[in-house]
């Protein structure tokens, strides 16, 4: 009998000792009520899944955008990220039919998207009630709870009046701009050309509006543009603000040569690495470089925090800044960094 009694109390104590030891297990990972709100998350239906679909990824800019995107996932492993786009720019019905199958699929908590087409894209969402964040590119529907991107009119602005007072130390005195542009009516481009207009006129130089040269975005319609300019102004032009950086080494290279464009400052958008390499070997003067890793990452954080309920901006800036021969070597040595170079 007492050995009995005996048994039954080492069977109790040991148990005892078991739920202390399961208590101090919970206490050494932290908040107790946060670990139990976590493994319910993970018995009702696993980690959240965001679907990112951009305008393509077989490009340097877009591939940034990737790498934020994809380090949010990195540094969030309880946020699958899945990245997808277009195999180029103008594969319209291609990225269509990606955010039609992956609307349908039922795989996805929250989806980014920047839209080649925002019109036709505005029809596909249309209903749709999972969270939705534009990134780079706006898309006009109530459905979009949020905008990650550039403010391109205030970065514009920005370059423009840096662009002035790099014309003014290069000796000019008439302070002429005249900008080669991207898509005539596309919303980005207009908003650039607006920002470079307000940016130069506020500094003091003079924004030639009646003499904007549209090169749909383009490096080869933008050497034609710039043997344009020359054509019409033999005299030189103090500035010529371009819509990207493609555009901004072509006009360099048509002029280069003509005496009556030595100084004259070519200023490109996006701050790309081979901006960065354009700058340093003196081709191109200066370029306003958008954060396109900040984007992508900051685009799938704004969206997590849409699946969890929280209220998100209208419009989140992912920031700009100016690149120059002062600080082109520390943009490109980032800009390797974010993809590994």
């Amino acid at each position: 009998m007492k050995k009995r009694i005996l048994a039954i109390l080492m069977v109790m104590a040991m148990s005892t000792a078991l739920v202390a030891c399961g208590g101090n297990q919970k206490s050494a990972g932290g908040d107790g009520e946060k670990a139990d709100s976590n493994n319910e998350q993970s018995a009702e239906g696993g980690d959240l899944a965001v679907n990112v679909i951009l305008k393509t990824t077989a490009s340097e800019y877009w591939g940034y955008v990737v790498a934020g995107c994809e380090n949010y996932g990195k540094d969030h492993p309880e946020v699958k990220v899945n990245v997808q786009g277009a195999s180029s720019e103008t594969a319209y019905d291609e990225q269509l039919n990606i955010i039609e199958t992956n609307l349908a699929s039922g795989e996805y908590d929250g989806f980014v998207i920047a839209p080649l087409q925002a019109d036709m894209v505005v029809k596909q969402i249309a209903g749709e009630k999972k969270p939705i964040i534009a990134v780079d590119t706006a898309i006009d529907a109530p459905e979009v709870l949020s905008f990650v991107g550039t403010g391109n009119e205030t970065a514009a602005y920005e370059g423009g009046k840096a662009a002035v007072e790099m014309a003014k130390e290069a000796g000019w005195e008439e302070l002429k701009a005249i900008s080669i542009s991207g898509v005539e009516g596309d919303s980005t481009a207009t908003a650039r050309l607006t920002g470079y207009e307000k940016g130069v006129t506020e500094a003091g130089g003079e924004f030639l509006k009646d003499e904007i040269q549209y090169a749909d975005a383009v490096a080869d319609k933008a050497y034609a543009s710039m043997e344009a300019v020359m054509q019409n102004h033999p005299e030189g032009i103090a500035m010529i603000v371009c819509n990207n950086d493609d555009m901004a080494i072509a006009a360099a290279r048509a002029a280069a040569g003509n005496k009556a464009y030595e100084k004259t400052i070519f200023v490109g958008f996006d701050g790309i690495q081979s901006a960065c390499e354009a700058i340093l070997s003196g081709e191109e003067t200066m370029s306003i470089a958008q954060n396109a890793y900040e984007m992508g990452y900051k685009a799938v954080e704004i969206c997590v925090e849409a699946i969890n309920g929280g209220k998100v901006d209208e419009f989140i800036d992912s920031g700009s800044a100016i690149v120059n021969k002062d600080n082109a070597q520390e943009q490109l040595d980032t800009l390797k960094s974010y993809l590994g170079q």
